[in-house]
């Protein structure tokens, strides 16, 4: 998430009670998660396992529970006591929470020749380009921007929050909700079916590209970028920021992990599993996926089982 307008690092500090070292004349321009940090963000890590990854990330200003580091040159460091903590406080007073007063919010922007079917609820700045069609029972929550002659069917929520806590066991609450502050952008010519979730991004965007398609109960994960042209089947699942490059096929139950790309073209046929990434232009099967004609082969062998033991056993 972007600031309206750059802030100081003292500023910053003030805000969360924060010691700060390193470059204190530097502005901050925003915050973001550790994997789509920019410079000039500023990004928390409360874990020794990630102190190295965030100091040296693309993230100039890091929150952290710890004096214990070295601070790379240029960067600053803001210390508290629970930098998850001070990145809700960062995040609520950016992005609080308001609440909808009414089913469509006057600051809605909506394009020429779009159409608003009954009962579609719209939150704050959003924003709908030309010649759309929104049907029934949609809800597209707060900072969604949708491209020109995009359709959307019946029941599905554009903009949920993002499944996504921070785990720790010694509190009493184990899952606290990371807030999201982030949005989804659909791009041109897309088409999604009815009954699809697509969640916004903790910190940044949700993106599906130009030209994709989506049938009926399709989920899509914060953070996740989709490419132009794909092409996902009812029921397909995808977690949090994935990469979906131009042209991918998800056929029906397709579920695709966290974190990883599948590449340009790539083709995966229904109820398979998708637990790492895949290189583009192949067809894959199965869990874990892995190339289709491998594993129809594995499947004749493994029908052959039986008889290959009746054999043995003579």
């Amino acid at each position: 998430m972007k600031f309206p307008a750059p802030v100081s690092v003292q500023w910053i500090a003030d805000l969360i009670h924060a010691e700060v070292a390193g470059n204190v004349t530097k502005e901050v321009t925003g915050i973001n998660e550790i994997h789509k940090v920019e410079r000039g963000d500023l990004v928390f890590v409360d874990h020794p396992k990630y102190y190295d990854k965030c100091l040296n990330s693309e993230a100039s200003f890091i929150i952290i529970n710890t004096k214990e580091v070295a601070v790379p040159e240029g960067k600053t460091i803001l210390i508290v006591k629970e930098p998850f903590e001070a990145y809700l406080k960062i995040v609520n007073h950016f992005r609080p929470f308001t609440a909808a007063e009414k089913s469509i919010s006057d600051d809605v922007s909506v394009g020429e020749g779009s159409v608003i079917m009954p009962n579609v609820f719209i939150g704050h700045s959003v924003v709908i380009g030309k010649n759309c069609v929104i049907h029934p029972n949609v809800s597209l929550l707060d900072h969604t921007i949708i491209g020109d002659n995009v359709v959307i069917q019946a029941g599905t929520v554009i903009g949920s929050d993002a499944f996504y806590y921070n785990t720790k066991k010694d509190r009493d609450t184990w899952y606290k909700r990371m807030q999201s502050c982030g949005n989804v952008v659909i791009e041109d010519n897309v088409e999604i079916g009815a009954g699809c979730t697509i969640d916004r991004g903790v910190t940044a965007e949700t993106r599906i590209g130009n030209g994709t398609k989506m049938d009926n109960m399709v989920h899509i994960g914060h953070d996740t970028t989709v490419g132009k042209n794909c092409l996902f089947a009812a029921q397909v699942g995808i977690a949090g920021g994935t990469i979906i490059e131009d042209g991918v096929t998800l056929w029906g139950q397709v579920g695709v992990s966290k974190t990883l790309t599948i590449g340009a073209n790539a083709i995966v046929l229904a109820q398979s599993g998708v637990p790492s990434s895949l290189a583009g232009g192949k067809t894959y099967f199965g869990y874990p996926a892995e190339d289709a004609s491998l594993k129809r082969r594995e499947l004749v062998w493994i029908k052959r089982i039986p008889e290959l033991w009746r054999k043995v056993m003579e």
